[in-house]
């Protein structure tokens, strides 16, 4: 199939009072007009055209590594937005969609569906629509006697007849693309708005003795739009409802699927075991056997198989087959925790490499370290990466134990097997088998204590 796509994101969204415009907003950590861009890629469309207006700053960098950005200069209207991308797709032939950029629950295969019916019956227009039971604000469609779609009208143009019509229009299209660029030119302004409405492109078509017809949706849901924070947070709730049952038909286990929420592009393999109040977000994935949650936030990690995840934050970080993590550990960018490690209880760890079989089991922080296989890290163990102007690493080799209450001032190097003494500040580096330690010497004064309290009364 060879289309193109036009992806309509100029408008503010004024409901969403908001500084953000509303094709930046997110449904589970993905911005809205993202949905609707890699809807049209996952349906074969190379050519994409992103049309911006309001905000584009802050829309540019979300699209334009895979689209050809255009702009509408004066918000004029659907039609006007869709002729800002005439140049772009100059010499084009056969197929473009027309799409929302904010209704991220468009499906690749509603679109292929557009395209394999309007090339089936070689017409100028296909329109999708869905049955409403609360229309209000959407576009009714006018039937002809012979049940093909007459013309398209807006809310705020309708008779009180047309007005009770159920069938609207969803506001995507599949137009030929020949076709809808030689009727834009004919469209007028001549309406309540003073716009160029995309919708009467269907009438002059028709008047032009071209098909214009209708393909309508089961799940008017995948159309909806996002104009305000409610209906963001409908549309959060249907993705999420929509990407949970697709998991779990293919193995993954959730024991309250309400109290999960997935990310579009994660990817989680079967007998996986997902528990409440937990996220996995961006490009995160999780291998097989492994249990994730409760209280649990990733974002673009990787876990392997096998793996616990216990009340854990973990961001751009990697957790290994066999490891285990939490609860209340907090994995920063750069953190990797190798096959069979731990990092344990109100563990924080960043830009850091736990090898095989170590463990980090609680109240410590690891930064810009390195640290073998079989290491213990006692309780309250820190290394002091920065100086207040730059950050130093600290090395520390396999089979080594560190004690508690530990200071690693780095750049420090720990050498194989060494034994490091609870309560030390290492300034210096200590030698393979060596015992490290860096205390004050103890002192006792008899009596001191009972004499002290003397003074207190």
């Amino acid at each position: 199939m060879e289309a193109s796509a036009i992806i309509l994101a100029a408008g503010e969204g004024t409901r969403m009072k908001s500084k953000k415009p509303k094709v930046a907003h997110e449904v589970l950590g993905k911005p809205l007009v993202r949905w609707v861009v890699d809807a049209a890629h996952e349906a074969g469309m190379q050519d994409v055209v992103c049309v911006l207006g309001h905000a584009r700053e802050q829309v540019i960098p979300l699209v334009e590594a895979d689209t050809q950005v255009v702009f509408q200069e004066q918000r004029l209207g659907t039609g006007d937005a869709v002729n800002a991308a005439r140049e772009a797709l100059a010499g084009k032939q056969g197929s473009v969609v027309v799409l929302s950029g904010d209704s991220p629950l468009i499906t690749p295969a509603t679109l292929e569906s557009l395209v394999r019916v309007r090339e089936a019956e070689d017409a100028a227009v296909v329109v999708l629509t869905m049955v409403l039971d609360e229309p209000f604000g959407y576009g009714r469609i006018v039937r002809a006697a012979d049940g093909t779609v007459e013309r398209i009208v807006e809310q705020k143009d309708c008779t009180a007849e047309e007005a009770a019509i159920t069938e609207c229009n969803s506001g995507f299209y599949c137009f030929d693309v020949e076709a809808l660029f030689w009727a834009l030119s004919q469209v007028s302004n001549d309406n309540s708005q003073g716009e160029y409405y995309l919708t009467d492109v269907l009438e002059i078509c028709r008047n032009a003795g071209r098909k214009v017809i209708s393909f309508s949706t089961d799940d008017p849901a995948e159309c909806g739009g996002v104009n305000s924070r409610i209906q963001l947070a409908a549309a959060t709730k249907a993705a999420q409802r929509r990407i949970n049952a697709r998991h779990m038909a293919e193995g993954v286990t959730m024991t309250d699927p309400e109290q999960v929420w997935i990310g579009p592009d994660v990817r989680i393999e079967r007998d996986v075991e997902i528990l409440p109040m937990t996220m996995l977000m961006g490009s995160t994935t999780v291998g097989e056997d492994s249990v994730i949650g409760p209280n649990t936030r990733l974002t673009d990690t990787t876990v392997g198989r096998g793996c616990t995840v216990d009340e854990t934050v973990a961001v751009e970080a990697a957790i290994d087959d066999g490891a285990t993590c939490g609860p209340r550990a907090y994995l920063r960018p750069g953190a990797h925790l190798c096959e069979g490690a731990k990092a344990g209880t109100h563990v924080e760890i960043k830009k850091s490499t736990v090898g095989a079989g170590s463990k980090v089991p609680h109240l410590s922080y690891i930064g810009d370290a390195t640290i073998g296989t079989g290491v213990n890290i006692g309780a309250g163990t820190i290394t002091c990466n920065y100086d207040g102007a730059n950050k130093h690493k600290t090395f520390i080799g396999d089979d080594v134990f560190v004690g508690s209450d530990t200071m690693l001032v780095a750049p420090v190097t720990v050498g194989d097997r060494a034994l490091i003494g609870a309560g030390s500040v290492i300034t210096k580096d200590v030698s393979e088998g060596a015992l490290g330690l860096g205390r004050a010497r103890q002192t006792e004064l008899p009596g001191w204590a009972d004499e002290h309290r003397k003074t207190q009364h």
